[in-house]
């Protein structure tokens, strides 16, 4: 049976509890597991710092467990007062409870009953220095020792049987039950480190961020008259320069000007754009030096390569055949090799000198792009703002062309959603048509009527012009003259149809010349009831209303006179 799988509750878990949570770390057993699953951490004086496992094998408090593959054996140890024998073998191993940590205290039971302190000092002083005993009346103690890994030998000695001396009396002997203990003390003394660890942990992370950061800017001096003063004369100075702008920089940004000091500012801005000119004949200065190098490194590589071309002449000068001969074999091949090395050599100096002579030559066609004539600016200009325009116009097409389409959109929606119509819709509608169909027949009446008078009157002037006296026109022309005297007039006696056939109880003459005088301004309501009298067959004038409601009112009784016609 494993002994890790055996587990008993703790004495006062309540307390252990809370000693825990102040320090914010959750028990934890010898199997390295939580004790509380909902514990939480933050709720702790050291939140903010993982938990160190005091039981973990290797860091130094509890040493590395025995393998579990390799047998135990215990054997019988003599002591001066006595003498303890190790359990059956084939028992299975005590049960303990959860370790707590920082554990210097184990729990001692089955003591004979004449056992002492003296005893417990003999027997237990072999497993390490002990600091405290607290022997109970009864047959158990509590002992502390003085370091942690102590506790792991005294449990060792749990199972064991004691007998005091060679008595076999029943109060001389005992069966020995090691566990570990909850103290007060040890754990204040864990508390206690875990808090030094924890403040070294932090102060070792403050140096590191400590060294790690860059370091502060100088203070800023605020301003006065004197540091003013002094901050003028740092301008002036070119080594100066920097730092005291630095510095006039931060006093603008900080709104230290007042009307007091603008001139003293004025002046220092004022010093600080005079050193532009030293800047810009410092980076002229720097510009000459670096063609003159540039020259120099030109014409120093030039005479490099002149002295390569004139080896490379020896080589090939010694490479013919009047000299080739009288060298051995050796040395012609030395003399190869060093012909090939310095033809390298020579090729990539010409590589170099060309490649310095292309970027002059880049340089001066950059310079005569920029001292081209306006004429190309000009015209490149015209092309770019007729680009501009054509796009514009295209956008406006294009928005055109989208307006269009919403309003063929709203059309069919319109159409879509008018109502079916009724039966007596569809009698207006026959009406109106009638009504169109009338005005129509009418407008095509004056119309031939105009041209047969046209006609009639050219044929008279033309007849008078031949005998030189006009005739007057006889009474049947007269006679066959017809109410609607023009197409304008027409045009009003359908729209006033139309309009007195909505309204079926008839209108007043100023409300029908209301409705005429937004198609046409210069309508008359006299010219408008003359028309109205002239046709009596389709419209009539009736009187309603009583008293002083009484009123005019116009009808259209169109229907009525094609019937009596």
């Amino acid at each position: 049976m494993d002994s890790n799988s055996i587990t008993m509750p703790m004495s006062d878990p309540n307390a252990w509890a809370t000693a825990m949570n102040n320090l914010g770390m959750p028990p934890i057993g010898l199997t390295g597991q939580p004790l509380m699953p909902d514990f939480d951490p933050n709720l702790g004086m050291m939140a903010g710092i993982t938990p160190i496992n005091p039981l973990m094998p290797g860091i130094g408090i509890v040493p590395a467990p025995l393998s579990q593959d390799l047998p135990v054996v215990k054997e019988i140890i003599h002591c001066k007062s006595c003498t303890l024998f190790p359990p059956n073998p084939n028992l299975p191993p005590p049960a303990t409870r959860e370790r707590p940590p920082g554990c210097k205290t184990v729990f001692v039971g089955g003591l004979p009953e004449n056992a002492t302190e003296q005893l417990i000092m003999e027997v237990f002083g072999q497993c390490g220095d002990i600091t405290a005993i607290r022997k109970s009346k009864k047959n158990f103690c509590h002992i502390r020792f003085a370091e942690e890994f102590t506790v792991d030998k005294a449990l060792f000695l749990s199972g064991y049987r004691i007998r005091l001396g060679s008595s076999t009396d029943k109060k001389d002997t005992g069966r020995l039950h090691v566990d570990f203990a909850q103290a007060r003390d040890d754990l204040y003394e864990w508390e206690c480190r875990q808090r030094m660890l924890a403040r070294e942990e932090r102060h070792r992370r403050k140096m590191e961020e400590d060294r790690l950061r860059p370091p502060s800017p100088p203070p800023i001096v605020h301003y006065s008259e004197h540091e003013c003063s002094q901050l003028g004369d740092k301008i002036k100075d070119d080594g100066k320069f920097p730092d005291a702008v630095h510095v006039l920089l931060t006093w603008l940004e900080r709104g230290e000007v007042n009307r007091r000091n603008a001139n003293n500012f004025y002046s220092m801005i004022q010093s600080s754009n005079s050193h532009i000119r030293r800047l810009m004949s410092e980076k002229s200065q720097h510009e000459k030096e670096m063609e003159e190098a540039k020259d120099k490194f030109k014409t120093a590589l030039s005479g490099i390569l002149g002295q390569f071309e004139q080896i490379v002449s020896v080589f090939q000068a010694a490479s013919k055949q009047k000299a080739w001969d009288h060298f051995s074999k050796a040395q012609r091949k030395n003399l190869d090799m060093w012909h090939k090395q310095v033809e390298e050599i020579r090729n990539m100096h010409n590589e170099q000198l060309m490649g310095i002579r292309r970027e002059e030559e880049m340089e001066m066609s950059d310079d005569d792009m920029e001292d081209a004539p306006d004429s190309k600016d000009s015209e490149d200009l015209n092309v770019s703002q007729a680009e501009a325009l054509k796009e514009e116009n295209d956008s406006l097409r294009c928005q055109l062309d989208a307006y269009r389409n919403e309003v063929e959109l709203l059309k069919q929606e319109q159409g879509k959603n008018q109502p079916m119509r009724s039966e007596e819709d569809s009698t207006h509608s026959q009406q109106l048509s009638f009504l169109q169909q009338a005005l129509q027949g009418m407008q095509k009446v004056g119309f031939s009527y105009r041209r047969r008078r046209a006609q009639t009157s050219r044929l008279t002037f033309e007849t008078s012009m031949a005998s030189g006296s006009p005739e007057k026109e006889g009474p049947t022309e007269k006679n066959q003259q017809s109410p609607v005297h023009s197409e304008r007039e027409a045009l009003l006696v359908g729209i006033i149809s139309t309009f007195l056939h909505v309204h079926p109880f008839g209108a007043s003459i100023e409300y029908i010349c209301s409705y005429l005088q937004r198609l046409d301004t210069k309508i008359n309501p006299s010219e408008v009831e003359a028309l109205l009298s002239r046709l009596p067959c389709t419209f009539r004038q009736e009187m309603t209303g009583v008293g002083a409601s009484l009123e005019k009112r116009w009808n259209f009784c169109g229907f009525e006179g094609i019937k009596s016609t």
